[in-house]
Order: structure tokens, then C-alpha cells, then sequence
């Protein structure tokens, strides 16, 4: 029996901070509709990411990629640069 592995997880956030040695930490928003008001809300997650090259500055937009534990908080890594900050 052939076992099949399925797609990583792929998320689109902002840079918040790059001040760690190859590791940025990612801001994902999503949006939720309240149970009760039926409003939308904006929750948002971060992430710890590995940036092999140190290339994202803080704002940029990136998109990163589900990885397996490179270390005690890094479970993403960084796939592409979408758009660079101004």
C-alpha cells in the first residue's frame, strides 16, 4: 500500500519583527463572523518563521510554508517574498 503525503499548509502574512538570527515572525489575519452579531472580526495569529537568507525586512509581505519543528517554536518557513516594503 502506497501511502500519499499530503499538501503543507500555506499562509499569506506581514512581517512583524526580524530582529532573530534567521528567524522572522509573521503576522496571519483572518476573519471570523462573531457568533451573536454576525459581524466580521479580524483575529490575527503570529508565527515564527525560518529565513534561511535574512532577506525579509520588517512589512514585507510573505508567504510561508508548514515545516517540520526546526525548533522549539519554528514550525513555518518562509517560501517567497510577495511584495517587498516601501
Amino acid at each position: 500500500m502506497k501511502k500519499t503525503r499530503g499538501m503543507k499548509k500555506q499562509l499569506v502574512g506581514v512581517v512583524l519583527s526580524n530582529k532573530m538570527d534567521k528567524t522572522v515572525t509573521v503576522g496571519v489575519e483572518r476573519t471570523v463572523i462573531h457568533p451573536v452579531y454576525k459581524k466580521f472580526i479580524r483575529r490575527r495569529s503570529k508565527f515564527a518563521a525560518h529565513d534561511d537568507q535574512n532577506s525579509c525586512a520588517v512589512g514585507d509581505r510573505v508567504l510561508i510554508t508548514e515545516a517540520a519543528p526546526i525548533s522549539k517554536t519554528k514550525r513555518w518557513r518562509v517560501s517567497q517574498i510577495i511584495e517587498k516594503a516601501v
